[in-house]
């Protein structure tokens, strides 16, 4: 296939935007090395009306003189259900159309099937097309059937050429793309291999380009690093309208998918869900999966509220402290910041009078979730000085709530709907900021309110 008369093919410095017609070891631009990606561009600028007067919103987006915001008129923007729940929540509500959503996960996590899951319940009432560019044809079919997908309407294509499933989805004209995944697919406007920095934009921008110029929502799959981020260009991230991470430990049958971008709905949302033999299945009360602890009571453990998205969620904290025969102690959290943890060991110390400086600390959060706010921070301190007094906490205890640097508790949001979740659970006592106790309406729950550290550890 030509080039084309109306791009080129040009080298961009990835560190000062320098552009030339060939490659180079140095960037002229900055002088940094290794710095220069292939890239194409248009060989003339675009015409009036921008690049996406296809879309139905191209007449805002491309709008010739400015106009107030205020007169704008919002529309509520159409979601399509996708047949999962879970999954609708971490989207925001559904698919909208014409939009990009790129999912992340590492190999084996369960991409391919909640794909194929979703394109199966969408092919009921709407056309789709699944491009795989990993699996053969065959290899997908034995998956749709091992999985008993009804599959009779969902279209297949086995391509990696960019210019050939761009032709074909045009002619197709499917509401819904799935391309598993981006860093096999290449064009040939470009030399570099396919996985490639310049390949994996060039691709993805096309594939962007077409979503918002036909209505058509599109799905990429793409690959993570050792360190668990998305392989490719940072940009990527960028022209995309949503990015999800499908997270999960491998030997555990338990998958958690995560919002980190969302132009169209919340970030920071959650969806588990439960691998089985017939695919992924809805976890819909995750904080029973959370709170699977032994029969015994053990020091060391307690219930946290958190929240996840919009919804609190109930998880165990487990701490372990021993005698240190290094003479610098080990601190290592598992679903926490170090640094946090370090922090908070510092104000145990100073404010809570508990000299924990010659013992190894351990802080663990069952379930594989990550503990990505400050309301943690009482239960994790509570479940240290229980491990490291020998003194279980009974199991019908909750604890959350921020501290300070100066051994105060200070509030967190959504506390009455934490206390909620928590009496939902049958839980009987809750520690909890004083400023989130306005009034218990929590039948059978006893709130206990703490304004500082020393009173927790005393109520305890």
């Amino acid at each position: 296939m030509s080039r084309g008369k109306d791009r080129k093919t040009v080298h961009r410095c990835t560190e000062c935007g320098h552009v030339q017609n060939k490659w180079a070891g140095q960037c002229p631009g900055c002088g940094v090395w290794n710095t220069l990606v292939e890239s194409v561009e248009d060989a003339q600028p675009a015409a009036r009306g921008g690049r996406f007067s296809g879309f139905a919103g191209a007449a805002n987006l491309s709008a010739a003189e400015p106009v107030s915001l205020a007169s704008v008129e919002a529309e509520d923007i159409h979601r399509t259900p996708c047949g999962l729940e879970e999954f609708d929540r971490v989207l925001g509500g559904g698919l909208v159309p014409g939009s990009a959503v790129l999912i992340g996960g590492d190999p084996g996590i369960g991409k391919s099937t909640l794909l194929l899951q979703t394109i199966a319940a969408l092919s009921l009432g709407h056309r789709v097309l699944y491009i795989t560019g990993e699996e053969s044809i065959s290899q997908v079919s034995l998956r749709a059937r091992r999985l008993q997908l009804p599959c009779a309407a969902v279209q297949i294509l086995a391509a990696t050429e960019l210019e050939r499933i761009l032709a074909v989805a045009a002619t197709q004209r499917p509401d819904y793309l799935v391309v598993d995944s981006i860093q096999t697919v290449y064009s040939e406007l470009l030399q570099s291999a396919p996985g490639s920095v310049a390949q994996v934009r060039e691709c993805a921008a096309q594939l962007v380009r077409f979503a918002k110029q036909t209505g058509t929502t599109v799905f990429l799959v793409g690959h993570v690093t050792k360190g668990g981020a998305l392989a490719g260009p940072r940009v990527l991230e960028h022209m995309v309208d949503t990015v999800l991470y499908f997270e999960g430990d491998s030997s555990s049958r338990f998958r958690v998918i995560r919002a980190f971008k969302n132009r169209f709905g919340a970030v920071n949302e959650l969806g588990v869900f439960a691998m089985t033999e017939t695919g992924l299945k809805e976890v819909r009360n995750p904080s029973a999966i959370f709170l699977s602890r032994g029969e015994e009571d053990a020091p060391g453990s307690i219930i946290l509220v958190m929240r996840e998205g919009s919804r609190p969620m109930l998880v165990e904290v487990q701490a372990l402290v021993d005698e240190s025969h290094l003479p610098t102690p080990r601190r290592v959290a598992v679903g926490m910041d170090n640094n946090r943890l370090a922090m908070l060991l510092a104000i145990l110390h100073r404010h809570g009078s508990v000299p924990i400086f010659n013992q190894d600390v351990f802080v663990n959060l069952v379930g594989g979730l990550r503990l990505s706010e400050t309301a943690g921070d009482l239960a994790v301190m509570l479940a240290i000085v229980s491990s490291f007094r020998d003194k279980p906490i009974p199991r019908d205890w909750v604890a959350f709530g921020e501290l300070g640097l100066n051994g105060e508790v200070r509030p967190v949001q959504n506390g009455e709907e934490r206390l909620r979740e928590a009496a939902k659970h049958g839980f009987k006592h809750a520690l909890a900021p004083a400023r989130n106790v306005q009034k218990n309406q929590n039948p059978g729950l006893e709130v206990i309110p703490v304004k500082s550290l020393r009173d927790a550890i005393a109520a305890m």
